[in-house]
């Protein structure tokens, strides 16, 4: 419908880094401010509260600088998939949740790297790898 669009693919693939950048990086932020009180809420040791975190805030960046882009969300997803299972598994929570806190939102997260994984995050990083 509109083909002239098609110019701009690559800025929209960056806004979409962008803000899969700013969710994983502010999550990871939290996760490594205060890892004892985050890793209660999650049900996870604080030791690997602090990793996660840091693996949120690394590949967060990764992803907005495109450094490593495709390799960072891989790893974004991986994360994703984690939660997903915990969800599932161990919270009960269903695709909704009960108060929208289900696994839609970390599903959609993972689609969102998927893209940045097949377009290798498009032209704007600033490195090429």
């Amino acid at each position: 419908m509109f083909p002239q669009l098609t110019q701009y693919a690559d800025a929209g693939i960056l806004l979409l880094r962008l803000m899969v950048a700013v969710i994983f990086a502010t999550s990871g932020w939290n996760h490594l401010k205060d890892p004892e009180a985050r890793s209660k809420s999650i049900g996870m040791s604080k030791g690997f509260t602090a990793f996660l975190g840091a693996a949120e805030l690394l590949g967060g960046l990764g992803v907005a600088f495109g450094v490593l882009t495709q390799a960072a969300a891989l790893g974004l997803i991986v994360i994703m998939l984690g939660a997903i299972q915990k969800k599932i598994s161990v919270w009960h929570t269903g695709f909704w949740g009960k108060h929208f806190d289900g696994w839609h939102y970390d599903l959609m997260l993972i689609v969102m790297n998927i893209a940045i994984i097949l377009t290798n995050g498009g032209k704007y990083s600033l490195w090429l790898g």
